[in-house]
């Protein structure tokens, strides 16, 4: 516990002295572009130099600060403290949201306690995970351990995965109705895949795509042809390059099995108590920004501020980092600085983490010893 509680506070105290470039009028440094991307990134000190010798007097200039010296900077009002209060009511809404549903899809077979610590180091493995992977796998494992079949807690962690990704295809043209897609991707980024160069607008659209195709896929799997499915995989894997992971498929075919049987049958009540609680969970997370920045100001469009975060979470996806550490902060502030005081982008994305990242690495390292220590009998067997 206090390996874990150090590692984390290690985290955070190296974030708040992690260096950021801020444009300032009598900046002392230039912007030079030192890794070639003909982007600013204001977290690397190789795109910036110092401006002696610079000529051009209308160049922009910046100032050489830290994350923790831009939280200082914030002047503590009491509009900024209430909306830091209605942010973290927000951020407890989230996590209620979650345990709901996972009482819904365990039909109750978790307590409110255990659905608390499932949902804890759930959240705390995928803080510690690379955003590409998840916590899934160690989600499956967790509600195993707290007395689940490993056929249940499969089911229980795919409904769940099909369920967010529902809600992000339902959102994302709802929100496009009102909003259009003008205004929709103020960042230029630029990312190969497949040898194909994308925008931040491609990479966005190549995403949805994908998890539409990816959730009709596995909806069709689960529902209707799961042993077909699980033969198209083996028959696939018998290619002699993928044949070193067939036995993984194996197991990957016999849990869309194992989910299948779970919930076919279940009554349309089931599922719209826990796409309601799913719905709950994502409104909520989102709100945390927008709540947060209305700590610092008002909010001329709060419907395009959400649909923002909805690029930005696509973006999170691509991240090898753990937690998207560092490509979240990034992205807020290239998506979300016009709706923030001048200055206060960095600052902000900071405290957006301090709210919905790190309580999770803190809260995890205290619950996990304990919690497997607790739950050292024996996994349940599918």
């Amino acid at each position: 516990m206090a390996i874990g509680l150090l590692v984390a506070g290690w985290m955070l105290f190296s974030n708040l002295k992690k260096p950021v470039f801020i444009e300032a009028t009598n900046g002392t440094y230039v912007w030079v572009d030192g890794n070639k991307n003909q982007q600013v990134d204001i977290g690397d000190p190789t795109d910036f130099e110092l401006a002696d010798g610079m000529s051009a007097e209308s160049e922009l200039r910046y100032n050489k600060e830290t994350n923790g010296m831009q939280i200082k900077k914030t002047e503590l009002t009491t509009g900024l403290v209430w909306w830091l209060f209605i942010s973290l009511l927000a951020v407890i809404a989230r996590d209620i949201g979650y345990m709901i549903r996972i009482r819904i899809l365990t039909k109750k077979q978790l307590s409110w306690r255990q659905a608390f610590d499932s949902i804890m180091l759930w959240e705390f493995a995928s803080a510690v995970t690379p955003s590409v992977v998840g916590g899934s796998g160690v989600a499956i494992f967790i509600l195993n351990r707290e007395g689940l079949s490993v056929g249940k807690s499969t089911a229980v962690v795919m409904v769940t995965a099909l369920l967010d990704e529902l809600f992000y295809i339902l959102m994302v043209p709802l929100l496009l109705i009102f909003i259009g897609t003008s205004q929709l991707f103020p960042v230029d980024l630029q990312k190969e895949i497949f040898g194909i160069e994308l925008n931040t607008q491609g990479l966005f659209w190549a995403g949805y795509g994908f998890i539409v195709l990816l959730t009709l896929s596995i909806s069709l799997a689960i529902f209707l042809f799961p042993r077909a499915l699980k033969y198209l995989l083996l028959q696939i894997f018998r290619m002699p390059i993928l044949r070193r992971w067939r036995y993984k498929v194996i197991q990957v075919g016999d849990d869309i099995i194992t989910t299948s049987k779970e919930i076919k049958g279940e009554k349309v009540g089931y599922w719209l108590k826990a796409f309601l609680a799913t719905f709950l969970s994502w409104t909520a997370r989102y709100w945390v920004v927008n709540f947060l920045i209305l700590g610092f100001g008002p909010v001329s469009n709060h419907v395009l501020l959400y649909a923002r975060q909805l690029v930005m979470w696509v973006i999170m996806l691509i991240s090898p980092t753990p937690g998207g550490a560092g490509v979240a902060e990034l992205a807020f502030d290239g998506f979300l600085k016009d709706f923030t005081p001048i200055g206060f982008a960095v600052a902000l994305a900071l405290v957006w983490r301090i709210f919905t990242y790190y309580p999770y690495l803190f809260v995890g390292a205290f619950i996990l010893p304990r919690w497997l220590k607790k739950t050292r009998k024996a996994p349940q067997e599918a």
